[in-house]
């Protein structure tokens, strides 16, 4: 039987530029889906090509009904949307990403990992397409009654963003894992728990309070009723999506102390989950005072989808996975081959 990847093998030897026109356009495609309505001046700058050669590439997919141009801007069709969808697989293999899938959970024996194409780090297009990834990975997880935790940060905004709208199943309840943590409202875990049961035709619940407070401030808090509550239904959820986190960035994130910050990377802490910090073995090397989802109930949580994609989160994946093998990751290209070289 003759196999999509034996097809792309035979097509890289014979016609290797047909691969190099099919990434292009899926590019093109993917960066007006994102975009929608776009002009072709704005879409040249975001693929760093020339508007002659944008205009040329562009003409060709609306003729094969992919596009539709406007004044406002160029649109994808429900065609080419369907496209897209069909073309993930087909990229994946040209990319060698399912070897590159199966590798990493192999060396990090993780239950699951998806990796989409790219780099994060230089596109937040690949971001948006983490998010989208994830959001369809956790909506075939969710059943009736689920409790569904969710993080803060610009990542998790993007699965709430990229969930597809339509009831996922009765009953549902969705609460952020975490307290509020930094001033951009739209990255707070309140805003995006609430953003995700929405999109999912569920409940949600709000935890008014800063992740960031000190120990005394958090015992007074969970003497209120409503608060010593919400930590109660915490620890009974059923599925938690989650940002991985360097230790420095959270740390900056936190506004810990310079000296505390300094201190942190001379232990080699690598990566922050709920507050502690780790190095890559995994060892906790510091803990800050939180409010929510503690590292003894992350560790309970049956079913973990941990998020996060870039070269400068590499050694952050690696130190998560260490304490939450069974988890599933969610990541791009450019964090799974960083992974790999460093365990290799």
């Amino acid at each position: 039987m003759f196999l999509l990847k034996d097809l792309i093998k035979l097509e890289k030897k014979i016609v290797p530029e047909i691969i190099d026109t099919l990434e292009n356009r899926y590019d093109i495609l993917r960066n007006i889906y994102y975009n929608e309505p776009i002009g072709r001046r704005s879409l040249a700058n975001q693929l760093g090509m020339g508007e002659r050669a944008v205009r040329t590439e562009v003409n060709i997919l609306k003729n094969q009904g992919l596009l539709n141009i406007e004044s406002m801007g160029m649109y994808v069709t429900i065609e080419g949307k369907e496209l897209l969808e069909d073309m993930k697989d087909v990229i994946h293999g040209i990319k060698g990403l399912t070897e590159l899938e199966n590798a990493l959970e192999s060396k990090l024996n993780l239950k699951k990992v998806l990796v989409v194409p790219g780099n994060s780090d230089e596109s937040e297009l690949v971001l948006k397409d983490m998010g989208r990834t994830a959001a369809k990975y956790l909506k075939k997880l969710i059943k009736a009654n689920n409790i569904i935790g969710i993080t803060g940060g610009t990542t998790m905004a993007e699965v709430a963003e990229e969930m597809p709208k339509g009831k996922a199943d009765n009953e549902i309840l969705v609460l952020p894992a975490r307290g509020g943590l930094g001033k951009d409202v739209e990255t707070q875990a309140n805003s995006i728990a609430a953003n995700l049961a929405k999109r999912l035709g569920g409940n949600y619940r709000l935890l008014h309070v800063p992740d960031n407070i000190e120990q005394e401030a958090i015992d007074a808090l969970l003497k209120v009723s409503e608060v010593k509550e919400f930590v109660d239904i915490i620890k009974k959820i059923d599925i938690l999506v989650y940002g991985i986190g360097r230790a420095d960035v959270m740390a900056e994130r936190r506004e810990l102390p310079n000296e505390t910050i300094k201190k942190l990377i001379e232990k080699g802490a690598v990566s922050e989950a709920f507050g502690h910090y780790f190095d890559t073995s995994g060892n906790r090397v510091w803990e800050s005072m939180t409010v929510g989802l503690s590292l003894v109930d992350f560790k309970q949580v049956k079913n973990v989808i941990g998020v996060a994609g870039g070269t400068k989160k590499a050694e952050a994946i690696i130190s998560i996975s260490s304490i939450r093998e069974d988890m599933a990751l969610v990541t791009d290209e450019g964090a799974a081959r960083k992974i790999l070289k460093l365990v290799n």
